[in-house]
């Protein structure tokens, strides 16, 4: 691993392209959360809804763009041409290589789920293929890292495809609510919305969070081969600890919110503890951020086993 221009301006747009699919399976979920309440008569709801909205497009708009950009520093690297003649090697990576198949298939879903963005009106059809798109862009990006080694079909892609799955439900509750939505509600009149809207995240997230762990503990696993020695000597360990430490941190501000400030808000529904629990949330969500850009690192080092031979 040579980290150099190239390997900086990869792992920002790896990082770049993680969080905004969190964010825009974030605004998704939450956009449907909100989409009844947003539609009353009296719709306190309604701006929080309208930021989701939102969210999901420009988060979309911005994979499309990160997807693009990643492709040709891949490329680049690839083929060890500089980056801008790297244009004319792009056609040979998309059509010759596993990564270019992988990029085909993320890069596709990423189209569909920005088509899905863009159309106001939602319904059965428009709400499958969103939901296919997201799908679709974790099974390609999880072809994009190292368990693209075992083959196409194997264990290790359907367990990564898994991994980016929860992972981004997870990280992307924690940021689109933590960062865009909730601040919405603050209104008293929201109050009710808010409590509703926080217990779905806080129930998601506890299935998702447990997910994540099971097939994060199968990856990391698999990256280091077993060998404890691997994780404490070689870079990419030295970032899978990192990145563990990021999740403690989120799953220890998650903890305060689920059993200390949420029952707390349901009890008393006043501003003070809403404004903790959305706090908290947000603090939670720059933690996901941190998560989010060291996964991208992490794809972009050399295993711990590998390194170590």
């Amino acid at each position: 691993m040579s980290i150099d221009g190239l390997w900086i301006g990869q792992v920002a747009m790896a990082a770049l392209m993680n969080i905004a699919f969190a964010f825009a399976v974030g605004s998704a979920l939450l956009s449907a959360w909100l989409a009844n309440d947003a539609k009353a008569k009296i719709a306190p709801a309604q701006p929080a809804w309208l930021r989701a909205q939102r969210s999901l497009l420009t988060a979309s708009t911005v994979l499309v763009i990160a997807d693009l950009g990643w492709l040709l520093y891949q490329a680049a690297s690839m083929s060890g041409a500089a980056l801008p003649a790297a244009f004319g090697v792009v056609p040979t990576v998309l059509s010759q290589t596993h990564v270019g198949y992988g990029w085909s298939i993320a890069f596709a879903g990423a189209l569909v789920l920005l088509g899905t963005a863009l159309t106001s009106h939602g319904g059965i059809l428009r709400n499958a293929l969103l939901w296919l798109a997201v799908i679709a862009i974790a099974a390609g990006k999880a072809s994009l890292g190292h368990a693209s080694d075992d083959g196409p079909a194997s264990a290790a892609i359907a367990m990564q495809t898994l991994h980016v799955l929860v992972t981004s439900v997870w990280g992307g509750l924690a940021i689109t609510a933590g960062l865009a939505v909730l601040p919405a509600l603050g209104a008293s009149t929201a109050r009710g919305v808010l409590i509703r809207t926080a217990t779905q995240v806080s129930n998601v997230s506890v299935v998702a969070v447990g997910l994540v762990l099971v097939s994060g503990v199968f990856n990391a696993l698999r990256g280091s081969g077993g060998s404890l020695l691997a994780v404490q000597s070689s870079t990419w360990g030295h970032v899978l600890i990192l990145k563990l430490s990021l999740v403690a941190l989120a799953l220890v501000l998650g903890g305060l919110n689920r059993f200390l400030a949420l029952p707390r808000l349901r009890r008393t529904a006043s501003t003070m503890d809403a404004h903790t629990f959305v706090n908290v949330l947000y603090l939670e969500a720059l933690a996901m951020i941190g998560v989010f850009i060291a996964a991208a690192v992490l794809s972009h080092s050399v295993p711990a086993f590998a390194a170590l031979g």
